[in-house]
């Protein structure tokens, strides 16, 4: 038997808990037969000897230490189908893990990710297994940036896409989702407001309202990879197919869409294209977690890979739950004001 170490005493509640067997058994195939059938048709009977032995390990793990698996859309079949306990876009996951009597959250997402689920479940202890999971539009801004735009714009309200760092959302505002963004930058009230960090997103929301949207220069690496030369090639080979775009994809390939919207949106427009086909332009592991359910619906994959997304992993998750890393941490005095951004926007919700 291996044992995972951790820094710190090995006891109580904080135990080092040894590595289980993770052989593919007769009876691990039986335990986890149920949950294959879920990922049947986008996981290949060939790699489920690998997957199953971790997926039952985790899903007993989870009962042992009090713990909530939360998979981001974007995660692969086998940890969104499998082990994940709450899935949903960022903002979703966070909300509903605050409703868990769980003592521990493991992110199966990126690092923003997990901040905002510390920053509105802060008595509980948050993991995320890999670190370096992060986020290029997440990334592509900071806190001084901010500063900077205040000084260049006095006076204009701040909107920060809730997929940014704690430290940002301490700087703006208000947050906002990419169903809820006309929304929230109408709420305020005002003439114009400086929107962060996705440039598509803002093009988007711009469309959609007569406020004037000042823009940042940032942008998702998957969706900003997609053209609308592309899906004209696609819908060329077959008219037929029904093209569903993410607000922050470029405006030439949100023109060749069917339907523009939020992750939620997207999945309930293609599940409810009964027998048709679809072309999800968007991360690929969402297609797969939509076909998996989805399963008279056939679709299309341009298949961009998020590589930050990529980074969790089933034995990651497994040794998070066994050495209880790497634990996301926030200073209050950053996290209060990071938490109030987020806080107002839910409660305009509300």
């Amino acid at each position: 038997m291996m044992t995972a170490r951790v820094p710190g005493p090995d006891s109580g509640e904080n135990r080092v808990l040894p590595m289980p067997d993770l052989t593919y058994t007769p009876e691990v195939a039986a335990e986890t037969a149920h949950l294959y059938d879920r990922v049947k048709h986008v996981v290949p009977p060939v790699e489920w000897p690998f997957h199953a032995p971790y997926v039952a390990a985790i899903n007993r793990l989870k009962k042992e230490r009090d713990a909530v698996i939360l998979a981001h859309n974007y995660q692969t079949p086998e940890i969104y189908n499998c082990v994940a306990d709450v899935v949903g876009d960022s903002l979703q996951l966070a909300k509903l893990a605050a409703r868990s009597t769980a003592r521990i959250i493991v992110q199966g997402g990126v690092h923003f990710m997990a901040e905002t689920s510390k920053l509105l479940n802060p008595d509980k202890m948050v993991l995320i297994p890999d670190l370096k999971a992060g986020c290029s539009l997440a990334s592509s801004i900071t806190g001084a940036d901010i500063r900077r735009l205040r000084e260049a714009y006095p006076g204009v309200p701040v909107v920060a896409y809730v997929n940014t760092s704690a430290e940002v959302k301490a700087e703006v505002d208000i947050c906002c989702t990419s169903a809820n963004a006309v929304q929230v930058v109408e709420s305020l009230g005002v003439d114009r407001v400086l929107f962060v960090p996705d440039q598509y997103l803002a093009k988007y929301v711009a469309s959609k309202t007569k406020v004037q949207i000042i823009s940042w220069h940032g942008a998702c690496e998957v969706h900003e990879r997609f053209t609308g030369e592309e899906l004209r090639r696609y819908r060329e080979a077959d008219p037929s197919i029904r093209i569903i775009a993410h607000p922050e994809c470029p405006p030439d390939v949100i023109a060749e869409a069917d339907f523009t919207g939020s992750t939620a949106g997207m999945i309930d427009y293609a599940t409810s294209q009964k027998g048709g086909k679809v072309l999800l332009v968007t991360e690929c592991s969402m297609a797969d977690n939509v076909a998996a359910s989805a399963r008279d619906v056939e679709f299309v994959r341009p298949c961009n890979l998020c590589p930050h997304m990529k980074r969790i992993t089933l034995p990651k998750i497994l040794d998070s739950l066994l050495t209880l890393q790497h634990r996301v941490e926030i200073p209050e005095e950053l996290a209060v004001r990071a938490r109030r951004s987020v806080e107002r926007m839910i409660n305009l919700q509300n």
